[in-house]
């Protein structure tokens, strides 16, 4: 089970709500959905995006994943160090 982190940083820029989360191996955000579409990629280490039908180990190398409204969603890190980050329209929360 994914270990629920806070972001450790929360920034708002011309409509654009990013969530950077810097975690832990077994960290991240556990299983939840949104009724808004977002953008998730990694920057550092590793971590894990699964979704409805897929599982996907993700990296600085690979390409940032669309994770659509109403599907639910977790993200979960794969080793010490991980930084993540999330990207949605301003005021969805």
């Amino acid at each position: 089970m994914t270990a629920l982190i806070a972001p450790r940083f929360e920034v708002v820029y011309d409509g654009a709500s990013v969530n950077v989360y810097h975690a832990n191996k077994g960290q991240g955000l556990p299983r939840h959905e949104h009724r808004y579409a977002h953008l998730t990629m990694c920057h550092a280490g590793s971590c894990v995006v699964r979704k409805e039908g897929k599982e996907v180990v993700v990296t600085k190398d690979t390409q940032p994943i669309n994770l659509v409204a109403n599907e639910w969603h977790e993200i979960e890190a794969l080793e010490d160090g991980t930084v993540f980050v999330n990207v949605f329209a301003q005021g969805k929360y």
